[in-house]
């Protein structure tokens, strides 16, 4: 008696325990299969693994509820529910649908991420102050890394909706404004080729001239003046580099390099200056000046 009611309880119990068992095993075993082909594919073929990370995730969560649902239909205590559920499964599927509305609408957006490929996995973007690398596209929301190593989780259906400025998309190669004020007695045109000659010889800068461009004799790095502000005349350097990470880098030491030949070559870079008038009787001022 005591055998067959052990048995009975292994067929109630031990088979839904066994498939539940078996559903996480074979989802670790696709998930590891998928980050050794992500990682395969884009450290040696140099692929985008956008789609493989999205679909890593969509086919975990499609093993997880097979595998449950199997599992709970194989008990016959929760077969009758399970019936039940089905039996009314248009008005459940309305009321999970209200009730689910956001998340369905992430999964969508997702969807829709992956196909249109708005940005892909390891693209920098920025969405209003935030900034960062795409670092994952899941189901519900992206991962991206910003700059000070953090995670910024953001639903799909929000992503979706933003304005976002993609540095890596169709090109990677971008174009840094290098601005610089100088002084209005300085000697512009000297300013100017120190300027261009740093621009042209950082080794991250690239020449990003069309062989019609150079025909026609176009500038490899152009300089510019686009100001004359209140107490310096403003310059643009328009300095090329292959991709969003060597810009930054090329911006950061042009303005040091610039600002270090600038100081041998006696170019000033001004202080804003201010006239301040201060009224002691209606026929009798006085003006002092004051650094800023």
């Amino acid at each position: 008696m005591m055998k067959e009611e052990i048995l009975k309880n292994l067929d109630t119990f031990g088979i839904p325990m066994v498939i539940i068992l078996l559903t996480f095993v074979v989802a670790y075993l696709v998930d590891l299969f998928f980050k050794r082909l992500i990682r395969k594919s884009t450290e040696e073929m140099k692929n985008d693994p956008t789609n493989y990370k999205f679909f890593r995730h969509a086919i975990r969560a499609v093993l997880y509820v097979t595998g449950i649902s199997i599992a709970i239909y194989t008990m016959p205590s929760l077969r009758v529910l399970a019936n039940s559920l089905l039996a009314g499964a248009g008005v459940l599927a309305v009321a999970v649908g209200f009730a689910s509305q956001h998340a369905l609408g992430n999964i969508i957006s997702g969807i829709f991420i992956v196909i249109f490929k708005p940005f892909r996995v390891n693209d920098r973007l920025s969405l209003g102050e935030l900034t960062g690398i795409v670092e994952d596209i899941t189901l519900r929301h992206t991962v991206i890394r910003d700059f000070e190593n953090r995670r910024i989780i953001i639903p799909n259906s929000k992503i979706s909706d933003e304005i976002i400025i993609n540095a890596d998309f169709g090109d990677d190669k971008i174009c840094k404004w290098i601005e610089i004020g100088i002084a209005y007695d300085s000697d512009i045109e000297k300013a100017k080729e120190i300027v261009k000659n740093q621009i042209i010889n950082h080794p991250l800068s690239i020449d990003n001239r069309t062989p019609k461009e150079i025909a026609e004799g176009m500038e490899v790095a152009p300089v510019k003046v686009i100001e004359l502000g209140e107490s310096s005349v403003n310059l643009r350097g328009f300095a090329w580099a292959k991709n969003s990470a060597d810009a930054f880098n090329m911006q950061c030491d042009l303005l040091e390099s610039i600002k270090l030949q600038f100081d041998k070559e006696n170019i000033d870079i001004p202080f804003p200056h201010r006239t301040l008038t201060y009224k002691d009787n209606p026929t009798k001022e006085r003006k002092q000046h004051e650094q800023a």
